[in-house]
C-alpha cells in the first residue's frame, strides 16, 4: 500500500461528489451497480452468523445493508450504521427498517463512535477504499477494539488477477498480505475470502475474538 496524498477528510470527497450529483439515489454509494454491492453482503451473512448480534455497520451510506437483512430475515438482534454524510443517513432513517437506527458522524476522526450500542459485530464494506494507510489501520484498530467478538471488513485487493477492473482515481488497491498479517497478528481466528468476484479485486477478512479455551 501506498499513502496517496491528502489532507483533512478528503476521504469523504468522493461520495460529497456523488452525492451532489445523485442526490441519495444508489450511485451515492459509489458501488459498480447492486449486484456487486448485495455480493459483497452475500459473503458477510456467509462468513459470519448475525443471529442475535449488536450489528455496527461503519459507512453505512444509505442504509442498504440493514435492508439486506431485513430482507433476507437474517435475525439480527439491532443494527446501528453510522455515516458522515448526513443527507444519506437521513434517507436510511426514512427507510424505517425494524430494528435499525442511523447516527450521522465521523468514524475516522471519531473512532469512539465505532463503539455505538457495544457492537458484537463491527462491518466496514467499502468504506476503505478512499482512505490512506494510516487511516485504513487506525480504523481497523478501532473498530477491532469496539467489537465484542467479530470485525468484518472488504477492501479492493491488490492480488487481483492482472486483468482486474481498472480502479477509478478515488480509490485504491490495498495490500492484501498486509491486511492479513495484521488481522494474523490480533487473533488466529481468521477467515479469508477473494473467490466471489471471478478475477479476484476484491476480498473479505472476517476476525474473531477468541472465546474461552476448551
Amino acid at each position: 500500500m501506498t499513502n496517496a496524498p491528502t489532507g483533512g477528510d478528503a476521504y469523504l470527497d468522493p461520495y460529497r461528489r456523488s452525492h451532489a450529483q445523485h442526490g441519495a439515489g444508489f450511485d451515492v454509494t459509489l458501488w459498480a451497480n447492486p449486484r456487486s454491492q448485495r455480493l459483497r453482503f452475500e459473503v458477510f451473512t456467509q462468513m459470519h452468523f448475525f443471529g442475535g448480534r449488536r450489528v455496527l455497520d461503519a459507512g453505512c451510506s444509505r442504509g442498504d445493508f440493514a435492508a439486506y437483512l431485513v430482507e433476507r430475515d437474517i435475525p439480527f438482534a439491532r443494527y446501528i450504521g453510522i455515516d458522515a454524510l448526513c443527507e444519506v443517513v437521513d434517507f436510511a432513517n426514512k427507510r424505517n427498517l425494524p430494528r435499525c437506527e442511523f447516527h450521522c458522524g465521523d468514524f475516522v476522526t471519531k473512532p469512539e463512535l465505532l463503539r455505538t450500542g457495544e457492537p458484537d459485530v463491527v462491518c466496514i464494506s467499502g468504506s476503505l477504499n478512499t482512505m490512506t494507510d494510516t487511516q485504513v489501520f487506525a480504523v481497523l484498530g478501532a473498530a477491532w477494539a469496539a467489537a465484542g467478538q467479530t470485525l468484518m471488513f472488504n477492501f479492493l485487493s491488490d492480488r487481483a488477477a492482472p486483468n482486474a477492473p481498472a480502479q477509478v482515481d478515488y480509490s485504491r488497491r490495498l495490500d492484501t498480505m498486509r491486511l492479513l498479517d495484521w488481522a494474523l497478528s490480533l487473533t488466529s481466528q481468521v477467515q479469508f475470502r477473494q473467490d466471489y468476484f471471478r478475477l479476484g479485486h476484491d476480498a473479505t477478512i472476517v476476525m474473531e475474538k477468541a472465546g474461552p479455551s476448551k
